[in-house]
């Protein structure tokens, strides 16, 4: 687009509202890309203008399915993330695919790492891949990612798939914020993963067992005999649906589009039945409970003095010599008495 928002990009200027939100309406992926990094900037005018380009943006949101992708370390994430991320735009799917790494808000090592990994979907004109910085924290990860998935569908993007650094609790929090769950797992991994492997395939709506080629594809279908079982061991899900457990391999391009029509299949099955756009409510709630607590805490590291207090109060948890209860309280009585005076 020979615009002058471009133009403007190129000088280094910085955008106004108007910029931005022409620049995501026309998928322009320069500019989307700069509206995630202002949406993650904690400088007070950035947040001021993040704010008001959601509000505006907003009426063109919640069209896309967003899909949360997760597993054990080695199962191949990204490759099977490009293999599914291309053959949907054979089917002229726009796709945007954020990673989430907890390392990318300090060293940005998943940048470069994601798009190399990625090199032919990056590519892609209509692709677009970008690594959501977590600030330190969980919670961070859930507000900016979840920001960051408006703003790629404000910009036309009908699959949103987010890559989760598969271990801790980040799948719980990414769980919260999606559609369909999808687990990646490999056969023959040993008992070794097994306390990974519990702790979210009752979250699951879909499990894949990739590298299903060569000698691999033995292990591979009797993983899919084996997880098919454990699954039916589980309560059945809120969604009435009852996950399914696919084999794939990236490399020879087989299972991709199987893993496509279950996600189809999902969610055709709970939109007749109410529950996608149930979740999808449930989640809203989730996030503005969510965003109360992080602009509370937040407001409240503004004043140096309560700042100072609850550096100290934090230190006698740290030390045993108050309970985290009492402090908590404390901190926030004098957070209110604050508020109070002013």
């Amino acid at each position: 687009m020979g615009s002058p928002i471009r133009s403007n990009l190129q000088s280094g200027a910085r955008l106004d509202l108007s910029g931005y939100i022409k620049g995501i309406e026309a998928s322009d992926r320069i500019v989307l890309s700069r509206a995630i990094t202002l949406i993650e900037s904690k400088l007070e005018s950035d947040q001021l203008l993040s704010d008001q380009l959601l509000q505006k943006l907003l009426p063109k949101t919640g069209k896309s399915i967003r899909i949360g992708i997760t597993g054990i370390p080695g199962v191949g994430k990204s490759t099977f993330i490009e293999a599914l991320g291309s053959y949907l735009t054979t089917l002229s799917k726009k796709v945007a695919v954020l990673a989430i790494d907890p390392s990318s808000g300090y060293s940005k090592g998943s940048i470069l790492g994601d798009k190399t990994r990625m090199d032919n979907l990056s590519k892609n004109e209509n692709a677009f891949i970008r690594p959501t910085s977590t600030g330190g924290t969980l919670g961070g990860v859930a507000d900016k990612t979840r920001e960051a998935i408006l703003l790629c569908e404000a910009a036309g993007y009908e699959i949103i798939i987010i890559e989760t650094v598969g271990v801790g609790q980040s799948e719980t929090v990414v769980r919260d914020m999606v559609d369909f769950f999808l687990l990646l797992l490999i056969g023959g991994a040993g008992d070794e993963l097994q306390g990974i492997k519990k702790g979210i395939m009752e979250m699951a709506d879909g499990v894949v067992i990739t590298k299903a080629d060569g000698e691999n594809l033995k292990s591979a279908t009797q993983a899919q005999s084996d997880y098919h079982h454990a699954l039916h061991l589980f309560a059945s899900p809120a969604s009435g649906w009852k996950p399914k457990v696919l084999i794939s391999s990236a490399l020879e391009q087989t299972g991709i589009k199987e893993t496509w029509e279950m996600i189809e299949g999902f969610h055709a099955f709970t939109t007749r039945n109410g529950h996608f756009e149930k979740q999808r409510s449930q989640q809203n709630k989730s996030w503005f409970h969510t965003a109360i607590e992080g602009y509370l805490k937040y407001q409240l590291l503004q004043d140096p003095t309560l700042k100072n207090k609850l550096e100290k109060a934090e230190l006698q948890v740290i030390d045993g010599t108050l309970s985290p209860g009492v402090a908590s309280r404390q901190v926030v009585k004098e957070f209110m008495a604050s508020i109070s005076k002013t």
